[in-house]
Parts: C-alpha cells; sequence; structure tokens
C-alpha cells in the first residue's frame, strides 16, 4: 500500500510572503521547505510540520500550543515570551530525525529526544542536541552537541584539522540530523558527522554520571519519549521536521515505486580471461574486478573489458564466446586497488575513440603508481593485430596532481559531439578540504571536456570553443560542470546525448544527477538537496538540484549507471539503471524531461548485488559488472523464466 500511495501525496506549497528578493538559491531552498521528496515519502519518512500548523505539538505538560510559537513564513518559530518548550504529541522509541533550524543572534535553543512528563522540565529526562549561535552564543556547549555528554573530536587521519564546527552564522538555515537507533546512534550538523555514541552502554553511562544529568534518576532512561523543541528564551525557528521510524533489525525501506522482479544470468558464462589468474605470483587471490565495458565502432561486435587493476581485454559480442585476447596491460603502470588506501584508484576509465575504425586510437585514465596522479593517456591499436595495442604508444593527454588516494572519479566517455568527457572528484579527504568543488581554477571536482584531435599550445589537447568558461580569468577552460564531490561512473544516453552520473555522497545522501553545461551541483556547500558545512554559499550561483536521492540507511555508496536502449527487455526501454554498491540493491529510474525529475524508481532486482559499473553494447543492452574471484564478472539482466 505504501507504494500506491506515493503520487497521491499532498504537497504543501510554500510560503511566498517575504520571498521578494532573496537570491536564486535561497528562493530554491525555500520553495522546497516542508516537503517529502517522492524518494523520502517511499521510505517511509514522515513530515512532523507541514508549514501550515502544528496539529502534531504540544506544549510540555500541556494539551495545546502557546501563543509564543508562531508560523511565520512556514517556519515554526519561537516569538513570544513564556512560549514554552514545545514536544511531538507521538512518542518514538527508535528513529531519524531531519530538521532545518535558523538561531537568532546570541541565540540559544535545543533539540530533546525521548522525553517524559514525570520531571519538571524536558532537560531532566531527555538528552539535548544544542542549538545556538556558535559566534555570539553563551554557551560553552557548541550547537550540535550533545550536552555535556558528546562532542566532535579532531581527526586522526588525512590532513589534519581541529574538531569540526559546521554551523552557519546565525540567520541563516542550519540542518541538523540525529539517528537513534539499537545499532548506534550519530548526530550530523549540515551533512557533516559529529559523534556516533550507543545510549546505555558503558561510554554512555560513564558520561552521565560525570554530568550534571546524574542526579536525575530518569534521565536518558526511557525507551521511548517525545521530541522536544527548546524554548530558552529567544527567537528560533524551525521547518522541514522530517522523522523516520526504525525497527528494530530491519533495514529502512527502499526508495521505491514498484517492483520489475527481473533476474539476472551470466552474460558471457563460457568466457575465458587471456593470462588471467585467480591466484597472483604472492598466493593471494587477485579477484577480476571490472570497471568498464564498451564497444568500438567498427563494425567487429567487438566488446572491451577493463579490470581495476590495470587489464583490457576484447572478445567477440556473442553469448557463447570463449576467447577474449589481452588487448593491453598497464599492471605495472598503475596503483593495485588491493594496496592500502587505494579502493578507489587504479585503471579507473577506458574510451574508445569515435573514429577508431580508422585511427586506431583509445584512451585510458589510470591512477600513476609512482605518484598517484591521475594520467589521461591516448594508446594505438598494433600494426599487427587489430586485438592488441601498441604498448610503447602511449601519448599522455592530461595529467592531473591527486591529494589524497580517494575520491578520483575517473570514467571518461565520448560524447555525441566527438569530444572526451573526463570525471574528476573533489581529491579526497573529508569535508572537501581544499574547498575543490566550488573553484574554478582547479580541475577537482569537476567534469571536464576536451579535444582530443587538437593541441593548444603545452596542451597535448584543445579547448572546445562552447566550453562555458572559456576566456574567463583565473577559471579552468576544461571545465564542463562543477560542484562534484566524487562522480562515480558517468553515462551518455545513446539516444538523446543526455549525460548522466551517480555522485557519491558524504555522510548522508547520494545521488543522481543529469550533467548539463555550466552547471553547479552544490558540492561542498549543499550535500545533495541538503546544506553542507558553513561554507558561505555564492548566493548569486544557481545550484542543480540532483534528479534522484536517497539516504544513508538506504545505501552509502551509489553506483552509476546507464539508460537502457536494447531490445531483449522491453520493461527497461528508457530508464536509467544504477545501484547502490554497499547494500547492493540495483534501481531503475524513469526521468520526466520537463520537470527534470525522476517520476519512478523501481527495484530491478530482489537480489543483493555489489555493483561496480554499468556497461553498455552497440545495440543498447545494459550489463553490470561485479568483483569475481572465478572471473564470471559481467552479467545481464533476464526474466526470471530465462535465468541460465
Amino acid at each position: 500500500m505504501r507504494i500506491c500511495r506515493l503520487f497521491s501525496i499532498l504537497v504543501v506549497a510554500p510560503m511566498m510572503a517575504g520571498l521578494l528578493g532573496l537570491a536564486q538559491s535561497e528562493l530554491r531552498a525555500e520553495s522546497a521547505a516542508n516537503r517529502l521528496s517522492v524518494s523520502e515519502a517511499a521510505s517511509d519518512w514522515e513530515l512532523l510540520f507541514d508549514g501550515s500548523n502544528l496539529d502534531q505539538w504540544r506544549n510540555y505538560k500541556s494539551d495545546s500550543v502557546s501563543d509564543g510559537w508562531k508560523i511565520v513564513e512556514g517556519a515554526m518559530t519561537r516569538v513570544g515570551k513564556n512560549a514554552g518548550d514545545l514536544i511531538t504529541k507521538e512518542q518514538f522509541e527508535f528513529f531519524e530525525l531531519s530538521l532545518e533550524y535558523k538561531i537568532s543572534e546570541g541565540g540559544n535553543s535545543g533539540l530533546m529526544f525521548r522525553v517524559t512528563e514525570e520531571e519538571a522540565t524536558p532537560w531532566m529526562t531527555g538528552p539535548e542536541v544544542q542549538i545556538q549561535d556558535n559566534v555570539k552564543g553563551h554557551d560553552p556547549q557548541k550547537a550540535g552537541w550533545l550536552y555535556q555528554l558528546y562532542q566532535p573530536k579532531a581527526k586522526t587521519w588525512g590532513l589534519k584539522k581541529p574538531p569540526a564546527d559546521s554551523c552557519r552564522p546565525a540567520g541563516q538555515w542550519n540542518h541538523l540530523y540525529l539517528r537513534i537507533s539499537p545499532n548506534g546512534c550519530e548526530v550530523c550538523v549540515n551533512g557533516v558527522r559529529y559523534y556516533n555514541f550507543s545510549m546505555g552502554d558503558n561510554d554512555w553511562n560513564e558520561r552521565v554520571a560525570k554530568s550534571k544529568f546524574a542526579e536525575f534518576k530518569n534521565f536518558g532512561k526511557a525507551s521511548k519519549g517525545h521530541l522536544c523543541l527548546q524554548d530558552h528564551g529567544n527567537e528560533v525557528a524551525f521547518r522541514s521536521i522530517k522523522v523516520r521510524k526504525i525497527v528494530k533489525d530491519q533495514p529502512a525501506p527502499q526508495p521505491i515505486t514498484g517492483k520489475l522482479n527481473l533476474s539476472f544470468a551470466d552474460a558471457f558464462p563460457n568466457l575465458k580471461w587471456d593470462q588471467w589468474e585467480p591466484t597472483g605470483d604472492d598466493g593471494k587471490s587477485q579477484p577480476l574486478r571490472l570497471m568498464e565495458l564498451t564497444y568500438p565502432r567498427d563494425d567487429s561486435n567487438r566488446l572491451f573489458a577493463v579490470s581495476q587493476r590495470g587489464e583490457i581485454w576484447s572478445f567477440e559480442n556473442r553469448p557463447e564466446v570463449q576467447e577474449s585476447k589481452l588487448f593491453l596491460d598497464l599492471h605495472d603502470k598503475v596503483v593495485d586497488f588491493r594496496s592500502a588506501g587505494a579502493n578507489e584508484q587504479g585503471l579507473l576509465g577506458f574510451a574508445i575513440h569515435p573514429d577508431y575504425k580508422s585511427n586506431g586510437y583509445v584512451y585510458t585514465h589510470y591512477s600513476e603508481v609512482t605518484t598517484n596522479r591521475s594520467i589521461i593517456s591516448r594508446w594505438s591499436v598494433s600494426k599487427d593485430d587489430p586485438n592488441v595495442a601498441d604498448e610503447t604508444s602511449e601519448k599522455i593527454v592530461m595529467t592531473i596532481d591527486q591529494p589524497f588516494q580517494n575520491h578520483n572519479g575517473g570514467a571518461i566517455e565520448f560524447g555525441p559531439d566527438g569530444y572526451l568527457y573526463i570525471a574528476m572528484g573533489d581529491g579526497g579527504d573529508a569535508n572537501d578540504p581544499y574547498g575543490n568543488g566550488q573553484k574554478l581554477d582547479t580541475l577537482l571536482g569537476k567534469i571536464l571536456r576536451i579535444d582530443v584531435n587538437q593541441s593548444s599550445g603545452e596542451n597535448a589537447y584543445g579547448i572546445p570553443a562552447d566550453n562555458p568558461f572559456v576566456n574567463r580569468e583565473g577559471v579552468r577552460p576544461e571545465i564542463y560542470a562543477y560542484g562534484l564531490r566524487n562522480p562515480w561512473r558517468i553515462a551518455f544516453d545513446p539516444n538523446n546525448g543526455r549525460l548522466w552520473s551517480g555522485e557519491v555522497g558524504q555522510d548522508l545522501l547520494e545521488e543522481v544527477v543529469v550533467i548539463e553545461k555550466g552547471g553547479n551541483y552544490g558540492w561542498s556547500v549543499r550535500e545533495g538537496t541538503q546544506a553542507f558545512g558553513n561554507q558561505d554559499p555564492n548566493q548569486n550561483v544557481t545550484l542543480i538540484d540532483p534528479v534522484w536521492e536517497y539516504d544513508h540507511q538506504v545505501g552509502k555508496s551509489i553506483t552509476g549507471g546507464r539508460v537502457y536502449r536494447g531490445k531483449q527487455l522491453a520493461v527497461l526501454s528508457g530508464k536509467y539503471l544504477y545501484a547502490d554498491y554497499v547494500t547492493g540493491s540495483v534501481w531503475a529510474l524513469t526521468y520526466d524531461e520537463s520537470t527534470k525529475k525522476a517520476t519512478a524508481n523501481e527495484q530491478v532486482v530482489p537480489d543483493s548485488i555489489p555493483v561496480l559499473a554499468f556497461g553498455q553494447d552497440q545495440a543498447g543492452e545494459v550489463y553490470f559488472l561485479t568483483n569475481s574471484p572465478s572471473g564470471q564478472s559481467i552479467q545481464k539482466f533476464v526474466m526470471p523464466s530465462s535465468k541460465q
């Protein structure tokens, strides 16, 4: 019944009073407030405040809401003296809570949970997540801290930084996320995880015993209770208050609008990988970990498969094919993904020139073993064997320095315009420490677009004249789109040339985005549609929303896919296939070009499959690629009755 209700959900119209004169990004945020997206509704999020009434709230130890709380421009606002603490009418045991707050200058408030009403005030029973103006606030407990119990710690890895303070100044909206779960609890402020804790464990009990709450016998003891918004005597506003109940030992519901109930099978069950062995010279397993599957436009009916370890094979695109040919072996050049911290490095991209039939060029994107730089290179096919590349023919097209090992992106694709598109992550570490996502003088955190048929000055490539930032001082002209954290696999729709990407999130959200020329996708002032960090966003820049997003209780690492344009499975026609690597979910997204939003998200297979990447052949059929110790890494979707 949940699926059937999704498209009958009433969307509350945003309050427009006072919005005149707001910048575009502010206007977008205001208009999106107090709504559930289709994805949120599908995964059982509920609104606790819809922007128009306070029906789900009452004052502490009262049956109603005082006159000190008013709805102002779609926000629940403390406006008068003696407003009193607000609590939900409903009590919650295990839950996730998402809300936005705006504190006044020097102001103070708090969010309490598992509040019961036997004590004089809510804080005597319910632990409090502090909310205050961190600049002019009068409390040493900063916003996001669990009052007198937990606070962020300094990082001990990556780029060393002090404890997180991701709060934005008084008068700006901040996003607060709280999860209270039998498997652990956490607090995030503006997308940054502050700390984890477990209520009732030894660490919790020791901290409580050292705090002022030790004298209250009921503090933190209730197995369920009310949520509470504190009146601390200062003006504060709340909006977009959403909750999802957690059922013990059950995962969060997938954000799906239907189930296709397809199955899957080995696409090439008899295929042997030339010169690959499941065990390396060191006696350790070396699973076949494929990153790409594509085809040349040369009428040869071949496919090229690419491993993260550095091998590229070619073989005939026939289900019964048995032999492959090692086309190019780069494993001595690329970082071994099995080495410490290198699981996002290796041979990450491969593309075949549109005129391959006449020039024999292929392109690779790999992490260089000696420097960790990202290298985009061109290779030529051997003059003697069409199934082997000339290993001496490498011509380096572009090098990009990488400050860390992760967030390399790596996918490369030729567009319908003949230009090469390159997906680059923000360079790695947490929180985009160098701000690369929004900087236009770096190639990191971007989709790049270059002309490999030309050269320009010292560059072994040209810049397309219609690139969006050409001839802008201090801006890299290679940039096609920006504001990306880690675009994991990009792909063009064969029918209309639309460029799709999965965008891997940090602590809260995963995204599907459609890339537009000159587009800014928000990272790292925004993650998905939520605020991220305390960097002041450029209010004059329009940020492009994802066409779909899902939260980290649904999945934690998106694998961008491809649009199905084959003929074998009509049920998938025109849908964008993608997956989550951690949970193994595989979905099919239906896209509305007029609204630039997804209208449906269907579960493709009921099984859990850790998909690394998707591939496509010349007929538009889509395959998915996995990590396999046996070498059976290429799978295809089939109707259940035809599973091989």
